[in-house]
């Protein structure tokens, strides 16, 4: 599936840091994938992670080199804001795009609309092209693909924002 499959992220390095743009480019072709399912209950999901997208873009783009890893936007924004880092810029905005690329990751919700797209759609080759943006490509290969992304691939990362969370004592209780 071209649509996602172009834009993986790089393997992260044994130092497990996430490099911030190109993170945020990844992600960001996520967007179009809610389009291709054609659902409106996803409709809220996509512009949130949209917003939270585009406002750690706008802490990142401040300075891209002190803000070049994930971490660095926790670590810098925890030493400017102290007690009240948890509740400033970057650090909610990446706590809430992790929450949400986790729900995708896991959503029964979501495996279950993809797989009724795929078999309501009255041309089933027409949703393929959608998610391959107009390339042939068989079921199998745009499934293989959509896999690959969702569950292997940002598995991976997501895991790693965790992890650096849980690490820097920095998870949060916030419920929508």
């Amino acid at each position: 599936m071209a649509l996602l499959a172009e834009h993986l992220l790089k393997l992260l390095p044994a130092y497990k840091q996430i490099k911030t743009g190109p993170f945020l480019e990844a992600v960001s072709h996520l967007l179009p994938f809610f389009d291709c399912l054609g659902f409106p209950v996803f409709m809220p999901i996509k512009a949130d992670i949209s917003g939270n997208i585009t406002k750690i873009k706008a802490v990142y783009n401040t300075d891209p080199v002190k803000f070049q890893t994930l971490q660095n936007i926790l670590e810098v924004e925890k030493e400017m804001f102290g007690a009240e880092w948890l509740k400033v810029k970057g650090m909610l905005e990446l706590m809430w795009l992790k929450r949400g690329l986790r729900f995708i990751q896991h959503s029964w919700i979501l495996q279950k609309t993809f797989q009724a797209a795929l078999y309501a759609t009255s041309y089933k080759s027409d949703f393929l092209k959608a998610l391959s943006k107009g390339q042939n490509v068989t079921e199998e290969e745009c499934l293989e693909k959509v896999h690959l992304f969702l569950v292997n691939y940002t598995a991976s990362s997501i895991n790693v924002i965790y992890k650096m969370y849980t690490k820097m004592n920095a998870n949060l209780n916030y419920k929508v």
